[in-house]
């Protein structure tokens, strides 16, 4: 019997396929788990692209209060401590596990796990798998591990709603597939469903990074917080793909500089130089480009040389743009990357609405605070798998309502996309963010999609300070840290205009 046959009561789903989504299932194991997936297992997801590695405080100088010490730096004032320090003490062990699973991390030629660094760690602590494959390879191990879990079953499908039961807790998913909808009961729901970054027209994500589960949250009246906070990774190689391919910023921690046409440095004067905190960089390129100046990642040279070894996925992408790193400077600009914001959970993974979880970048744990420090989000997810398998005893089930998932319309994602690159993006002011927000309002009626555009720009237009990845440029200075927190409950027209009213 598998287990979409298994007594609801006993069952969880979990929506999404990436490391967050993987890890939860195999947690639960020996649980039984339904695995939702728009996408066969391994492709669609931002974990097969993730370049950098898995943040772990195993080194020799190296401990978990020093690295959460550098979360804590990163996000700007909201990292809590707590939750920090929880996650980096998990690292060491959760590599272990990956290990168990056949993940081949690079190492020394001592055999010992090698470790890398990268901006704003105080440490080398980047676990790598492939060099710059270590997302790829992750994935890989999970994948094996779950088609090998009699406990978990995968269904290819789209998710367009939450069920509730009488007392108003997630009691499970409503799918699509092939334009048929059908229920999936379940006693939890865990969202592991991705970013934003789909919905800038600058992008390093995948298309369907759209943020459905958010708004599939949203709907369900669960909390959002700090939802303004998109990380734009400085180094995003301008070549005119979408979604544009990624220069790993451990290319900065090996030596690779940022330069303009002239071979000026772009960073000097900034303080951290080269290996400054993401939002701190991406702000000097967007600033470079708008005065006029093409920025480029040189790694000319002995670094160049050595990258179809030592960072070959990079290597790869170079190539096939008609770039030799060896020779020549590879040209880069921002692009949306990392959402730190999502839906507000406990130490738990559990959201405000009962019976509903959410995992990895759709989720807002309190770790990353207002600037996700690199290769956090792997450890994250799978350290909040662990947590969230722990909390999921099996609830006394209710009753299931019947009523019809909601009829969501579409919307010309071109238009959102290039509303929030152009309104809502590196650097923001009031009547950008005011332009979003009424041009997105309308379309949030009846798109998911641009009411997790709307939800954004909303939180931004709110937040008349500049922290951490949100800079305003009519607000400049830091104000005492707070978090931003929103509620889209009700029909979506009254969410729409309630997010409206807030806006102003």
């Amino acid at each position: 019997m598998n287990a979409h046959a298994r007594n609801p009561a006993d069952r969880v789903v979990v929506v999404g396929a990436g490391v967050a989504g993987l890890g939860v299932a195999l947690r639960l194991a020996p649980r039984p788990v339904i695995l939702v997936s728009a996408a066969p297992l391994g492709l669609g997801t931002a974990t097969g692209w993730a370049q950098g590695g898995i943040a772990a405080a195993i080194g020799a100088d190296d401990t978990a209060v020093l690295h959460a010490a550098d979360t804590e730096a990163a996000g700007a004032g909201l990292t809590d401590p707590a939750v920090a320090l929880r996650v980096a003490a998990e690292g060491p062990r959760l590599i272990d596990w990956l290990v168990g699973l056949g993940v081949p991390f690079d190492r020394d030629g001592d055999g010992a796990l090698a470790l890398g660094l990268e901006a704003a760690h105080g440490r080398r602590r980047i676990v790598r798998s492939g060099g710059d494959a270590t997302g790829a390879r992750v994935l890989e191990g999970l994948v094996r591990a779950v088609f090998s879990a009699p406990s978990i079953e995968v269904v290819m499908a789209g998710v367009c709603d939450l069920l509730r039961d009488e007392a108003g807790a997630v009691a499970g998913v409503v799918c699509e597939r092939d334009g048929a909808r059908f229920r999936i009961p379940a006693r939890a729901v865990v969202l592991a469903t991705g970013g934003v970054g789909a919905l800038y027209a600058s992008t390093t994500n995948p298309r369907g990074a759209t943020g459905r589960g958010l708004a599939l949250a949203a709907r369900a009246g669960a909390v959002m917080r700090d939802l303004e906070f998109v990380q734009f990774h400085p180094t995003a190689i301008a070549v005119g793909a979408d979604p544009m391919p990624l220069a790993t910023e451990a290319l900065r921690g090996e030596g690779a500089r940022l330069i303009d046409e002239t071979g000026a440095a772009v960073m000097a004067g900034i303080a951290g130089g080269d290996l400054a905190p993401r939002d701190v960089v991406a702000r000097a390129i967007f600033q470079a480009l708008g005065r006029g100046r093409t920025v480029y990642l040189d790694t000319r040279g002995a670094l160049g040389a050595l990258m179809p070894t030592r960072f070959p996925t990079v290597a790869g992408l170079c190539k096939a743009a008609g770039i030799d790193p060896a020779t020549q400077p590879i040209p880069v600009r921002p692009a949306a990357h990392y959402h730190m914001g999502g839906i507000r959970v406990d130490g738990s993974g559990a959201s405000s609405v009962p019976g509903l979880y959410a995992n990895g970048e759709v989720a807002s744990t309190g770790l990353h605070g207002a600037n996700r420090l690199a290769s956090n989000s792997l450890l994250e997810a799978l350290a909040f798998s662990g947590f969230i398998a722990d909390a999921l005893d099996p609830p006394a089930p209710g009753q299931t309502l019947p009523e019809a998932a909601t009829e969501r319309g579409g919307s010309d994602l071109s238009q959102i996309r290039a509303v929030m690159e152009t309104r809502v993006g590196v650097v923001r002011d009031a009547a950008g963010l005011q332009a979003a927000v009424d041009r997105l309002a309308p379309m949030a009626e009846t798109c998911d999609d641009a009411l997790t555009a709307l939800m954004v720009a909303t939180s931004a237009l709110g937040r008349r300070e500049s922290r951490g990845a949100h800079w305003r440029s009519d607000f400049p200075q830091s104000a005492p840290p707070r978090h931003t927190e929103t509620i889209a409950a009700g029909t979506l027209r009254a969410a729409a205009r309630s997010l409206e009213v807030l806006a102003r």
